[in-house]
């Protein structure tokens, strides 16, 4: 009686440390602070699902605002050696590391909006884009919802109205775009924007309403440019929640068959839901505010701007072609992408 009684507490023992064994804490790093609509809106209630599925045996540890160290560029190379198990960044931070990417900002290709926009970008990821991110377990790819410039005192409303003015650049390619337009792209990640553009440093940023009210970049600019609903953005900036490859590979079969279900097509729509709304309610509250000009560039005056962009797409298609990329093909793909999900 004594030996069963020893033998069945020997063998809760040995489950109970199996079970504690298979509990894995995950580092998530990203570049906005905590406050910011990414980590209230996504990336929590996302490692929240997973600790659910789980039973707590996946867990996410969260460090926002660069708290792991180094900068927003960095983040690619920080999840691919293992510092951070998931990234959470922007590819054309690191300019040329990820060319074919970067077919997706290119001007007038991608749809206006989160959701429209992300399924657009995780489609031409599945079909074109798996050997740029092969060292990566890829979690979800999505947009910014296309860009918009914002201004603390000269108002833009025709592609004449660029030139002079200095504007905060995401990416490589929106900074191609800004130049061709005639205006000075200045490079800076969104924590600095609002500082940036209080002393001066710049005239506005080329920014989503996303961001505009965790940044605060509402209380230093006055006018906004906006694209019109029913036309491709100007540029976007693609987004993307990379996970060590090693990382992914070392989980149990249960916790990685939790990531891959919650991960792929509906974070992508979670991330586009989650930015639609925010962008929904910065919109109407900067239009609300008295002292606030919000202008919605379409028609002729919109095909124009567009039309004196064109010359990024030849610039990008030249990079490409030195580089033995088929550009015609990743454009003509990725607005086809575009064009479906407007169907």
């Amino acid at each position: 009686m004594r030996n069963s009684s020893f033998f069945a507490a020997l063998a809760l023992g040995l489950t109970t440390t199996g079970l504690m064994a298979q509990e894995v804490t995950i580092k998530v790093s990203h570049f906005l602070p905590p406050n910011s609509n990414y980590q209230k809106l996504v990336l929590e209630p996302w490692c929240a699902k997973l600790a659910t599925d789980s039973g707590n045996k996946l867990k996410c540890q969260i460090y926002p605002a660069m708290q792991m160290g180094g900068t927003p560029p960095q983040l690619v190379d920080q999840v691919k050696n293992g510092v951070a198990d998931i990234a959470w960044t922007a590819p054309g931070y690191s300019a040329g590391r990820f060319p074919k990417t970067e077919a997706l900002e290119l001007p007038g290709v991608l749809p206006l909006g989160g959701l429209l926009g992300g399924r657009a970008i995780w489609d031409f990821y599945g079909q074109q884009l798996k050997d740029e991110y092969k060292d990566y377990k890829v979690l979800a790819m999505h947009g910014d919802g296309g860009m918009n410039i914002h201004t603390a005192s000269k108002p833009l409303a025709t592609a004449e109205d660029f030139k002079g003015v200095k504007l905060r650049s995401p990416n490589r390619t929106i900074a191609r775009t800004l130049t061709a337009l005639g205006a000075t792209p200045v490079a800076m990640p969104p924590a600095q924007v609002t500082e940036a553009i209080s002393k001066g440093v710049v005239d506005g940023a080329s920014a989503v309403w996303e961001v505009m009210l965790p940044t605060k970049l509402d209380e230093v600019t006055k006018f906004h440019f906006e694209t019109p609903a029913d036309r491709p953005v100007m540029g976007a900036t693609v987004l993307v929640l990379l996970m060590n490859k090693q990382k992914y590979e070392s989980l149990p079969p249960d916790l990685k068959a939790i990531v891959d279900k919650t991960s792929g097509l509906p974070l992508v729509e979670r991330y586009g839901k989650a930015w639609d709304e925010a962008s929904i309610a910065a919109r109407n509250k900067v239009k609300a505010t008295p002292g606030h000009t919000v202008t919605v560039v379409s028609g002729a005056k919109y095909d124009a701007i567009l039309k004196q962009a064109e010359v990024v797409e030849k610039e990008w298609l030249a990079d490409a072609k030195a580089k033995g990329i088929n550009g015609e093909s990743l454009v003509a793909a990725a607005r086809e992408t575009a064009r479906k999900q407007k169907n």
